[in-house]
């Protein structure tokens, strides 16, 4: 199992990335263990950090570089946009209007302290917005300069196929974890296209039975029924990088350390049955 990932063909991260949405960006205490937890995670050498402008509108980019910067050579630090408070009552809703994603970059690149972004994804594709102006605007901002690289998120088989033939995609971020492979299709085709494929809730639960057997495989392994989980999603497709979150960092140290955890073939078995028998049957 390959532990780097090059993405869009030349930006090497380590494939077990960190989601960085439910580190707290209040003030306090809270916000101190928040910075901790970010500076943890570049120690331990997570060099894919993944935030958005929906997570707290920006306070989480803020967080970030308030921890990370000046950022050390090689950390990839990637954002969403495409979800804005411009709904009734300043509700959030999809919103993919030329104005307001270009907006969102500029809030991004100060709030990050960047002149460019060198991943940026869409967040959501807004079906009130022909999708030509939504990833048209990315790629203007891309030939600017303040963009390096374009991803998408939440996005079906044909809504990537039609998103490639605007733009060069060289990032999925939808759903997906050992218990719920919805998005299966979506990552056999990045997988066929060799486009990264960014797992969010890639630790899901919820089926008594399947969770009985990951435990077992972890009792097995000395390991916990996450790093079991996180585990075989490195081990699924080399394409897949994990961004699992936590405000914690002793979770973030599991976390971490499942990228060392070798399964075995029958252990890969065990486990690859009991992700297809949640997702055809009761758990």
């Amino acid at each position: 199992m390959t532990s780097t990932f090059r993405i869009g063909g030349d930006l090497d991260v380590h494939r077990l990335g960190f989601g960085a949405m439910h580190l707290p960006t209040g003030p306090g205490p809270d916000r101190d263990h928040a910075l901790a937890v970010a500076r943890r995670a570049v120690e331990l050498g997570v060099n894919l950090i993944d935030t958005a402008h929906l997570y707290g509108g920006g306070a989480n980019e803020e967080l970030l570089a308030e921890a990370l910067h000046p950022y050390p050579d090689g950390l990839l630090i990637t954002t969403k946009v495409g979800v804005a408070r411009t709904g009734p009552g300043g509700d959030w809703k999809l919103d993919g209007r030329p104005a307001i994603l270009r907006d969102q970059v500029r809030q991004a690149l100060r709030r990050l302290r960047v002149e460019r972004i060198e991943l940026l994804q869409l967040h959501r594709v807004d079906p009130g917005t022909p999708l030509a102006d939504q990833l048209g605007t990315l790629r203007e901002l891309q030939t600017e300069g303040l963009v390096g690289r374009i991803g998408l998120s939440e996005v079906s088989v044909a809504e990537l196929a039609r998103a490639r033939e605007i733009v060069d995609v060289v990032s999925v971020q939808n759903r997906y974890s050992l218990l719920d492979r919805e998005h299966e299709p979506v990552l056999d085709a990045c997988a066929a296209a060799g486009i990264a494929f960014l797992p969010w809730r890639p630790v899901a639960w919820g089926r008594a039975g399947a969770e009985a057997g990951i435990a077992a495989v972890a009792a097995e392994l000395g390991a916990t029924p996450t790093q079991v989980a996180l585990a075989w999603l490195l081990d699924r497709s080399p394409v897949v990088l994990p961004i699992p979150g936590t405000a914690r960092i002793e979770h973030l140290e599991e976390n971490v350390a499942a990228a060392t955890l070798e399964l075995t073939p029958a252990h890969r078995a065990r486990l690859d049955a009991l992700a297809e028998a949640a997702r055809t049957g009761p758990g």
